[in-house]
C-alpha cells in the first residue's frame, strides 16, 4: 500500500454557478428591500421575510461555504444545529408580536395656523 492515497475528486463548482447564485441572492434581496416599501399586513411580511432570508442562508452556506461538496456527515451535523437555531428564534416571536401592539399608533394631526396656544 502506497504512503500516498489518492483523493477523490472534489467537484467544487463553477464560476458560472457561483455568478448565478450570487445574482439570485441580489435579486432576493431587493425582493426584501421592495416588500419593505409595500403596505399590507405586518405579520404577513414578517413571514415573509423571514423565509426569504432562510432560503438565502441556505444558498450561501450551499455554495459560497461549500457545504454542498462536502461530505454527508458535515451536512448532518450542521442541518440540526440550523433546526435547533430557528426553533429558539420562534421562542422570542411572542414578544415581538406583543411589542408591535405597545406602540403610539399613527394619527394625522390637524393642520395648525402657526398659532401657539
Amino acid at each position: 500500500m502506497s504512503a500516498h492515497m489518492e483523493e477523490q475528486p472534489h467537484d467544487e463548482g463553477t464560476t458560472r454557478l457561483f455568478v448565478s447564485v450570487w445574482v439570485w441572492l441580489l435579486a432576493l434581496t431587493g425582493l426584501e428591500v421592495f416588500l419593505g416599501y409595500v403596505h399590507f399586513d405586518l405579520k404577513m411580511k414578517l413571514v415573509i421575510l423571514l423565509g426569504l432570508s432562510i432560503v438565502k442562508a441556505a444558498l450561501i452556506m450551499a455554495y459560497f461555504m461549500h457545504l454542498r461538496f462536502e461530505r454527508l456527515s458535515l451536512i448532518l451535523t450542521l442541518v440540526p444545529a440550523m433546526v435547533v437555531c430557528i426553533c429558539l428564534l420562534f421562542i422570542f416571536f411572542p414578544d415581538s408580536f406583543r411589542s408591535s401592539s405597545l406602540r403610539y399608533p399613527h394619527t394625522n394631526s390637524p393642520q395648525t395656523t402657526g398659532v401657539n396656544p
